[in-house]
C-alpha cells in the first residue's frame, strides 16, 4: 500500500525541479533545494538521501504521469480503430504530442518539467540513461510495435532511427520552449 505523499515531501520535488531546470544537476545543491521548498535539510536528506536520488524522484513522479497518459491514448485509438492500423501520424501524436501538451499541465510541471527534461536528456549521464531506458521501455516498444503494424513496407530498423531523430528534435524543442508556445503537432492530427 502507497502512502499518499506528504506536502514537504512535494515542495521538495517541486523545488527540486525548478532549480535543477535553471541551474542544472551540478549547479544545483540540496541546501538550495531545501531553502526554495522551505524545508530543513534534514527532510530533504530524510525524503530523498541524496540529490541523485531526488532527481530521480523529480522525473519518476512526471514520468509515471507521462508514459500511462500516453498509453491511455494509444489504447483509445486502437480501440477506435478495431482491427486496422493506425495512422503514423496517431502514433507520434500519442508519443510526442502527449509529452508536448504536458507543457500546458502545471499540475504535472508544465514548461518547467518539460525544460528539465531537454536539459537531461540532451546530454544524458550514465544514471539518467539508465532511468530514462526503464520508465520508456513499455510505452516505447508499444509505439515501436504500433509503427511496424502501420508501416510494414518500412524496415524495422529504419523506424526506430525515424523514432530517434523526432525524439532528438523534440528535446531539442522541450529544452528552448518557452510559455505560450502551444501545441506545434496540430498539423500531425489531419
Amino acid at each position: 500500500m502507497t502512502t499518499a505523499p506528504t506536502e514537504t515531501r512535494i515542495r521538495i520535488l517541486d523545488a527540486a525541479e525548478r532549480l535543477f531546470m535553471a541551474n542544472g544537476f551540478e549547479g544545483t545543491s540540496m541546501r538550495q533545494i531545501a531553502s526554495e521548498a522551505e524545508a530543513n535539510l534534514a527532510a530533504t536528506n530524510y525524503h530523498f538521501g541524496s540529490k541523485e536520488a531526488l532527481l530521480q524522484a523529480v522525473f519518476k513522479r512526471r514520468l509515471e504521469w507521462l508514459n500511462g497518459e500516453r498509453l491511455r491514448v494509444l489504447d483509445a485509438m486502437e480501440a477506435e480503430a478495431g482491427d486496422q492500423a493506425l495512422k503514423p501520424s496517431q502514433i507520434v501524436d500519442a508519443f510526442f504530442g502527449t509529452l508536448l501538451r504536458m507543457g500546458n499541465e502545471p499540475n504535472q510541471g508544465g514548461q518547467t518539467f518539460l525544460r528539465l527534461l531537454g536539459r537531461n536528456l540532451s546530454n544524458p549521464s550514465d544514471m539518467i540513461r539508465t532511468l530514462f531506458a526503464a520508465e520508456y521501455s513499455d510505452v516505447l516498444e508499444r509505439c515501436k510495435n504500433a509503427l511496424y503494424r502501420s508501416l510494414p513496407e518500412v524496415p524495422k530498423a529504419e523506424i526506430v532511427w525515424r523514432l530517434h531523430f523526432m525524439l532528438g528534435a523534440t528535446l531539442r524543442h522541450c529544452r528552448h520552449r518557452r510559455a505560450g508556445s502551444g501545441d506545434r503537432l496540430a498539423s500531425f492530427r489531419r
